[in-house]
């Protein structure tokens, strides 16, 4: 039995991508013990992976902070005994425990993430699209080098409504008797920001109508103050705000359909198993940071010749603008989920995937 330790410290999206990978391989390789360490908020995401998987919270901000933390954490994950290291994330942090690693020869396997190819892909002039790998299929490559291919993955899994989690909700929202719309309208970076006064008009078209239950989804204080505002002018809305993280992913699962922006919502519905649509604007689905089992016919984007101009959508507009996400109307999103939930077309047809 060999045992693996997995370095993915953050972001969420890019944390929550990497777990259907490792319950794959913990499954396909279970005389091999795999040791995830990750921020604590990242623990959830894990709880359904099989009994050779473990967790193990790295506090960054506490007692892992600095060198001194560092050490304390090879200390305390034993690492003199780890036979193999993935490292899926590749910052500062990792190259300091891969040094450590390394000191007592034991191989490390980092992940490849094209840094070169991203600067030309979002460079100003002459910018040179093409798909970039997914952060599926480079995390994939990390592991095959370490000698742990994985031998079957479906890409293509019933999405679906949850009948067996939408049990647990009952007596919070009712038996489901219309379509459950989950919208996440919030992000981290002004360049993947759709906004909140045509959000609010999406919001609207959902709200005041009795076929549909809308949940917003957004944790922070600002987050809370708007979604509040809604409330107040579309009373019907649900705000299932605190409720933690791994009984929002089941109520994502309960979803019908979900909006979202390029965030970390984006990878927590697809985890779901819940088809996402997804709004892009500085960012682009060729960086490779789509939602996993996602198709491009659910991403809504603006045909514009300065797209895209950041692969995290951290950096200033060039054209001061935003035009990006201005070019986005909110009739174009209403339309796409309208289609997509085949209103006016067939009945609505709640089925399970579980």
């Amino acid at each position: 039995m060999a045992k693996i330790l997995v370095i993915r410290l953050s972001a969420l999206g890019d944390v929550a991508i990497s777990v259907p990978l490792l319950q794959n391989l913990a499954e396909q390789y279970p005389e091999h013990q795999f040791i995830m360490i990750s921020l604590p908020l990242m623990a959830n995401l894990f709880e359904n992976c099989p009994s050779n998987v473990s967790f193990k919270a790295v506090e960054t901000k506490g007692r892992h902070k600095g060198m001194l933390g560092l050490i304390r954490l090879f200390k305390e994950i034993d690492g003199k005994h780890i036979d193999a290291v993935c490292d899926l994330h590749d910052t500062l942090r990792s190259h300091i425990l891969s040094l450590m690693f390394g000191m007592h020869r034991i191989p490390v396997f980092k992940i490849n993430k094209e840094r070169s190819e991203r600067r030309k892909l979002t460079r100003k002039n002459n910018k040179d699209l093409k798909q970039l790998k997914s952060s599926f299929e480079r995390y994939r490559e990390v592991f095959s080098k370490a000698g742990l291919s994985l031998v079957y993955f479906d890409v293509h899994p019933k999405m679906g409504p949850s009948s067996e989690a939408l049990k647990e909700f009952v007596l919070e929202y009712g038996q489901k008797t219309n379509l459950w719309i989950g919208i996440a309208p919030f992000t981290k970076h002004c360049g993947k920001k759709y906004p909140l006064n045509k959000m609010e008009e999406v919001i609207a078209r959902f709200a005041g109508d009795n076929q549909f239950k809308v949940f917003l989804f957004g944790g922070g204080k600002e987050e809370l103050k708007m979604m509040k505002i809604w409330k107040k002018n579309y009373p019907s809305l649900q705000i299932p705000n605190r409720i933690g993280l791994s009984r929002e992913l089941k109520l994502m699962s309960c979803l019908d359909i979900m909006l979202t922006m390029d965030s970390a919502n984006m990878h927590l519905g697809s985890l779901a198993y819940t088809k996402v649509i997804s709004i892009w604007g500085a960012t682009h689905p060729y960086a490779g940071f789509y939602g996993l089992y996602q198709d491009e016919q659910y991403m809504i984007q603006a045909d514009l010749p300065c797209r895209p101009c950041s692969v995290f959508g951290n950096k200033p507009c060039y054209r001061n603008d935003y035009a990006c996400m201005l070019a986005i109307s909110p009739e174009q999103i209403i339309e796409k989920i309208e289609k997509e939930l085949g209103i006016g077309n067939d009945p609505m047809i709640f089925c399970s995937h579980k």
